[in-house]
């Protein structure tokens, strides 16, 4: 097995890296206590212009196409840096990435290049419900057919990117006859379409710059040009797009884990304690071992995940893996991190607790840890 990356994804690694550390890093504490969007905006436009929500996009629709694995680690780098930055920028090449293998030749012309270019800044992907997190197919959205239209009605809650989403996913029962999970399709609608309005951002632990609403749909009327796929099978293609976005996630959650371990051991090297620098203690020193061997072999699942992702392979079990293993192990470096500066890591001054929120929903959203058991279970038994 070639472990060694290609020109090109050398390349975005560390492009990625560069436009994390000149351009997030100074301004991700201050967008997590200001929440400034305008802010915040202007960094996911400057990522579009440089290609990072296309980036396993064909070229003719304004994407890079340089694949599944440069995904991951641009996500990664970002992540270091600003986790509110990252999944933004994760979601809106999901929604792209499920607009170009499910949308019309019509469909991929009119929003891929808007979410590609920027001109979108962000796209939607409403899926989950309040009845209907875990248990997706158990949706109470639906979609009635009207003439040559579709009326939608209900609810979408925790909608990444909500307030500036150009463009929203949104799946919907179409026919609440068919069994659990057949009669469901799958929609583009756009924003600012009547009968469709985005409630208050919520107010969260971490990412806070990252807006997640509510996106409510009454009588919101769209035409029948709006369907992607075909009509009642649009579930399975929420199902294969949650898989890619939980690469996407892992990758998140790695970043975060290596900044958080990068700056503890920094910090190793220059505290004193008793004489000597904290690095010299053998305990603090095992720590670091432990962790960073997570967070290695999390890379490597989800470099396998994105391969076989890539290559075009099954890869559902292999992608709930590396998000279930890199999620749990980010968020036992961040707290270990935290831990090692001692009550340094609880002040606000020192990055460490803004790490330790940011990473936790790491393991909850795009499936929660018990889900991806749930999937991998299924996987191994079947």
């Amino acid at each position: 097995m070639n472990l060694a990356l290609n020109e090109e994804q050398l390349m975005i690694q560390d492009m990625a890296r560069k436009f994390a550390d000149a351009e997030l890093a100074p301004v991700a504490a201050e967008l997590d206590k200001t929440n400034d969007q305008q802010l915040f905006q202007a960094n996911l436009k400057k990522l579009a212009d440089l290609g990072f929500m296309g980036l396993n996009v064909k070229s003719e629709y304004g994407g890079v196409e340089a694949g599944s694995v440069a995904f991951s680690l641009a996500i990664t780098e970002l992540a270091r840096a600003c986790a509110s930055t990252a999944v933004t920028t994760s979601v809106t090449n999901m929604v792209a990435e499920v607009i170009q293998a499910v949308g019309n030749e019509e469909q991929k012309q009119k929003y891929l290049p808007k979410l590609c270019s920027g001109e979108y800044l962000a796209g939607g992907f409403c899926l989950t419900e309040a009845s209907a997190g875990s248990d997706p197919a158990g949706m109470r959205t639906t979609a009635v057919k009207d003439g040559d239209d579709y009326i939608l009605n209900g609810s979408k809650i925790f909608i990444t990117s909500g307030t500036f989403a150009g463009v929203f996913v949104v799946w919907a029962v179409t026919d609440p006859e068919a069994k659990k999970g057949k009669g469901i399709s799958c929609f583009l609608v756009e924003a600012g379409t009547p009968g469709m309005t985005i409630g208050k951002s919520e107010e969260k632990m971490g990412q806070k710059a990252s807006p997640t609403n509510e996106v409510h749909f009454e009588n919101c009327r769209i035409p029948s040009t709006s369907l992607m796929g075909k009509e009642n099978k649009g579930f399975a293609v929420a199902v294969g797009e949650l898989a890619g976005g939980r690469i996407g996630i892992g990758s998140l959650a790695l970043g975060i884990g290596f900044a958080a371990m990068d700056y503890a051991r920094q910090y190793l090297t220059e505290r004193k304690q008793f004489g000597q620098p904290l690095s010299s203690f053998q305990g603090l020193q095992w720590k670091l071992a432990e962790r960073y061997t997570d967070l290695e072999a999390a890379k490597l699942l989800l470099m396998q995940a994105a391969d076989l992702k890539e290559k075009g392979l099954s890869f559902s079990k292999e992608a709930s893996m590396a998000k279930l293993f890199a999620s749990e192990k980010a968020n036992k470096a961040c707290y270990d991190a935290q831990q090692m500066l001692g009550g340094s890591g609880y002040i606000k001054e020192y990055p460490l607790e803004r790490f330790a929120r940011d990473v936790r929903i790491t393991s909850i959203y795009e499936g929660t840890s018990e889900i991806q058991k749930i999937v991998i279970s299924r996987e191994l038994l079947k």
